[in-house]
Parts: structure tokens; sequence; C-alpha cells
């Protein structure tokens, strides 16, 4: 029987602003990557986020990203490996101490946004990441993008990592998601994005959106919970799944992948 992890963004409201329906997102997920206060977040979202993880009985992670407040954390800042190490210990510390002080454990990190692409295809912007979350704890599961350098350099540091694939977003022919600034960037009919799910499960692949096949490891699946209909997209996701058979568990309790 097919397993496969489901993640989701969250945690990203700050201040007076409000991002997202996390308490009804965690209803249809096993894993939360709860921003840190760089790209979004705020000590009280934080905890509040991790209480509600715990109640809902999800995997608590770090979803570390630039210091970007205005860009959403999704624009790339030129940063050395020492200065995006420094950072992302940061980060995830602050997750990590409120997840404990809740008396839960923290189960993964995923970087967020600019930082997860570049880093995607950066192989020292990569191992500075893994490096940072092996010197936290390397008993943290490290989630990155099916193929990139993020799973070497996962790999590289000794860290047991979940290759991660999308449902609401489309791929290019080498591997990479498709940029938002591209109309075809973002999948919202719930039908297709299934599909595209259930293909990856069965057959290890993807097509791209210029009908190129690319291999896929589909440990782990993030459904975004910022974008518009999230919650019922994420109900849909998560019923087809289990209707077709899938077993939806954190990484933590499959297989060593």
């Amino acid at each position: 029987m097919p397993t496969i992890d489901l993640n989701s963004d969250m945690g990203e409201s700050f201040g007076v602003y409000r991002l997202g329906a996390d308490r009804e997102v965690l209803r249809h997920v096993t894993s939360a990557n709860i921003a840190c206060g760089f790209h979004a977040g705020d000590p009280k979202t934080i905890k509040a986020t991790v209480r509600a993880a715990v109640e809902a009985n999800v995997a608590i992670g770090a979803h570390p990203g630039y210091n970007d407040l205005q860009g959403f954390g999704r624009r790339p800042i030129q940063m050395s490996a020492d200065e995006i190490y420094d950072i992302t210990v940061y980060q995830i510390g602050a997750v990590k101490a409120f997840a404990e002080a809740c008396g839960a454990t923290l189960a993964h990190v995923k970087a967020h946004g600019a930082l997860y692409n570049v880093a995607a295809r950066n192989h020292d912007v990569a191992t500075a990441l893994c490096a940072a979350v092996r010197d936290v704890d390397r008993s943290l599961i490290f989630f990155g993008l099916s193929g990139s350098k993020l799973i070497d350099a996962a790999n590289e540091a000794g860290l047991r990592c979940a290759q991660e694939v999308f449902s609401d977003r489309t791929y290019q022919d080498n591997g990479a998601l498709t940029p938002r600034g591209d109309p075809r960037a973002m999948i919202t009919d719930v039908n297709i994005a299934v599909e595209q799910v259930l293909t990856m499960l069965d057959s290890k692949r993807v097509r791209s959106v210029n009908g190129a096949w690319v291999d896929v490891q589909p440990d782990t699946l993030c459904i975004h919970g910022d974008q518009p209909g999230a919650v019922a997209f994420a109900a849909a996701v998560s019923a087809a799944l289990r209707d077709a058979g899938v077993t939806l568990q954190t990484p933590a309790i499959q297989p060593h992948m």
C-alpha cells in the first residue's frame, strides 16, 4: 500500500497580519512546517501554531527562510554559507524551543520560498542548510525537493531526508518547480492536483509543463496553506488519496526512505 506524508506551511501570520486557516488545514495533513519569524510568523504565532499542531497530533517542523517579511521570503538574498548556517540555526532553535515548551518534539526542517529554491540548485547553500540542521539535532528529518541538491547535501550530512513533491505546483523539465511569476506555476484544480499526485505515487514521475516526464521520489507532499481555498483543497486531496488506498503518515513512522 502506498504511503505518503502530507505537509503544509503555516504559522505565517504576524502582528495584526493574518494569513491562512491553520487550524482547519491541520485536520487534513500529517506534518506542519511552522514559520520561524524571518519570512513570516512571530513568537505568539509560533506558540499558537505549535499548540494547534500538538492538539491535532500533527508532526512539528521548522520552516526557516530569508529575513524578508516584505517579500514573504520569496526574494533571493545574497548571503555567505556561514550566514545561511547562522540564520538557519537561529530559526530552527525558535520553533524547537516552543515545541519543547509545549511538551512536544521538533520532527523536521523544511526551508521556505527563495531559500528552498536557491538551495535546490546550489550545493553550497544546501550544504549550509544541512549543516545547521545536523548541528542542532541530527535526528531531525530534512525535507527537500525530490532529486535536488537539497537531497544530495542531506545525504552527505548524514541526515535522514524526505524527498518532497508538490500537489499544487507544476514542474520544469529539469525537475525544478515552475517559478511563481509564470502563470502556469500553480495548480488550482483539485482534480488535476490529485491526478498529478497519484501519478507520482504510482510511477515515481511527474509530467512537466512542457510534457516531459521527470523522475521523483514522493516521500512527502506539500499542500500550500496560503493559497485561496486551501482548506477545501487540502480536504479534497487527502480524501482522494485515502480513497485510492494511500496511507497518510509522517516520515518519522514510515519505513526508512
